[in-house]
């Protein structure tokens, strides 16, 4: 019973890892849903969750190459995830800052993963106040950089 006892441990601290990466990375899932973003509510989370599981299967991993060799591929994975975001309008381009957010969200995963929650709920504070604080300022850049219609 005493094993059972250390599963059922392992299993509710992996449980708090994953829910509280999953928080961190739904709240900025919701401002990109508000904003009517291509990913939202739904993918910030997921991908913030996956992260965290991946990094959470090689915890007990003594062997340091095999841990960077899963945090490369997973860097990597949430490159390519991110990039579908980035829509090309013609001369414009679109969704830089919600693929810059996704790839955000799997470092918030990670860091959680990896105790690092001091990390995590800064990343994310800081991408929601990027995202938030500062659109004013773009939109204002924006029309600046627009020539005047006569």
């Amino acid at each position: 019973m005493i094993q059972l006892s250390g599963v059922w441990q392992e299993t509710w601290t992996n449980f708090e890892h994953v829910a509280i990466a999953y928080l961190l990375t739904a709240s900025i899932g919701w401002e990109r849903e508000q904003q009517a973003h291509s990913a939202g509510v739904r993918t910030f989370p997921i991908v913030g969750m996956a992260s965290c599981g991946y990094l959470l299967l090689l915890s007990n991993q003594p062997d340091l190459a095999a841990q960077s060799r899963l945090l490369q591929g997973l860097i990597t994975g949430i490159g390519f995830i991110g990039g579908g975001a980035i829509l090309k309008e013609g001369t414009t381009v679109k969704g830089t800052a919600t693929a810059a957010s996704v790839w955000n969200a799997g470092v918030i995963g990670a860091a959680v993963a990896m105790n690092h929650f001091g990390i995590a709920i800064t990343l994310s504070l800081l991408n929601l106040f990027t995202l938030r604080a500062l659109l004013p300022l773009k939109k204002w850049l924006d029309r600046k950089d627009r020539p005047a219609s006569n």
